[in-house]
């Protein structure tokens, strides 16, 4: 572990901390922004979601952009330039005057936001031994998540034009870092050998049992969003009338990104200590599906009962940082950055389809019953892709992927 190797996880983690709290800090001012934007209850929840499937579909197409890039361009360039995309889209956002406006800054910061963290975690796992990686990636989860806790307070004690000038204050900030940051020793290797492709991203398709690969790590990862886009961001929605006084949405954030950093955590040090990545994810699929169904059916009756079960939540959707590392390490170097930042961000923008079967219940049944009906769905599907997955754990990255 170098001293390059230890700037190289800082940038990344702090790079993951402001990206979070970017993300995340539309779903705390929603309200608040949409209210001063003159939107009356029912405007606020269709404008809230078709805000959110922009910044999510700007996800999808930065996740690709960035992901071919870095493959082509080295992981540290993406970094940085995708730190400055959403730092000015930050800015923007507090200036914005209508939905409109919103709309089209939320896309643009969703696609800055696409780059950070695959580009972090390749250039962090490239750099550090085989024994060590997974610490790296769970260091860079379970401290980046935290962004999401200082949106949450921040969003809280600023009016929510401030709390956009802060995030892209801290990003710019953060630029800063990128002096003594090295690249890849892999990459720059490989980007040498002129017979190799570089960020071929159709590469993927070519070979069934690759395209699989690539496939059940997104699957695997869909509830991760549907937890928090849905029964988090939504949670005034989803318990307006049945629980008095209705839940906050910045305080339930809160407490379920509290949770995803404890999990996180735990998740990392369980794949450390059990040598696999395939494991700790389905335990905390498995756990998370039961607490999800309690969420949606139990009859809570205080908003703290709430935010204790969103806390559980986020604890068993904490395996993010282990499901990332296990998809970067499933792929050759000339492919790996452009799989583990378009995994993740195909998996934040499954989030629109999870809203699309979420409003498509909603014709048949009430709204916290359709998250339910949805969530089983999702569910479903993530614990099917987990059992596929393949073992990665301590596994050599110095390989390409071939035809």
């Amino acid at each position: 572990m170098t001293r390059q190797t230890w700037l190289a996880v800082l940038v990344a983690t702090l790079g993951y901390f402001v990206d979070i709290y970017d993300l995340i800090l539309f779903s705390v001012v929603r309200e608040a922004s949409l209210t001063d934007l003159g939107y009356d209850t029912q405007a606020r929840l269709r404008y809230g979601v078709l805000l959110l499937n922009l910044q999510m579909v700007g996800m999808l197409l930065g996740g690709l952009l960035w992901g071919i890039l870095a493959d082509r361009r080295g992981r540290l360039s993406v970094l940085f330039a995708s730190i400055l995309t959403y730092s000015v889209a930050n800015f923007a956002n507090g200036f914005v005057e209508s939905v409109y406006g919103y709309g089209v800054w939320r896309f643009i910061a969703g696609i800055g936001l696409a780059g950070e963290l695959g580009a972090g975690v390749t250039l962090v796992a490239e750099l550090m031994p085989p024994h060590l990686r997974g610490w790296g990636t769970t260091i860079i989860a379970t401290i980046g998540i935290l962004g999401a806790v200082a949106a949450s307070l921040v969003g809280e004690l600023f009016p929510w034009r401030t709390a956009y000038f802060i995030g892209g204050g801290m990003g710019l900030m953060l630029l800063v870092l990128r002096i003594g940051v090295s690249e890849s020793g892999l990459f720059t290797r490989l980007r040498q050998e002129a017979h190799v492709p570089l960020g071929d991203f159709f590469q993927i398709f070519r070979r069934r049992e690759r395209f699989l690969r690539y496939l059940y790590a997104i699957l695997a990862g869909v509830p991760i969003w549907y937890v928090i886009g849905i029964l988090i961001t939504f949670a005034p929605d989803l318990f307006r009338g049945r629980v008095e006084p209705t839940p906050r949405a910045s305080q339930a954030i809160l407490y379920a990104y509290i949770g995803l950093s404890v999990g996180d955590l735990a998740a990392g040090i369980l794949s450390q200590v059990l040598r696999s990545r395939k494991r700790p994810v389905q335990l905390w699929l498995a756990a998370a599906l039961a607490l999800s169904v309690a969420y949606t059916l139990l009859p809570l009756r205080t908003p703290e009962t709430v935010y204790a079960l969103g806390l559980l939540l986020g604890i068993f959707s904490g395996y993010w940082a282990v499901l990332i590392t296990s998809a970067a390490e499933q792929f050759g170097t000339n492919l790996r950055a452009t799989v583990a930042t378009s995994v993740p961000n195909w998996i934040r923008g499954s989030l629109v389809l999870s809203t699309l079967l979420w409003q498509a219940f909603q014709a048949v049944l009430p709204l916290h019953l359709s998250a339910f009906a949805a969530g089983l769905v999702v569910y479903g599907i993530a614990l099917w892709a987990a059992m596929q997955l393949r073992e990665t754990f301590g596994a050599s990255l110095e390989f390409v992927e071939e035809g």
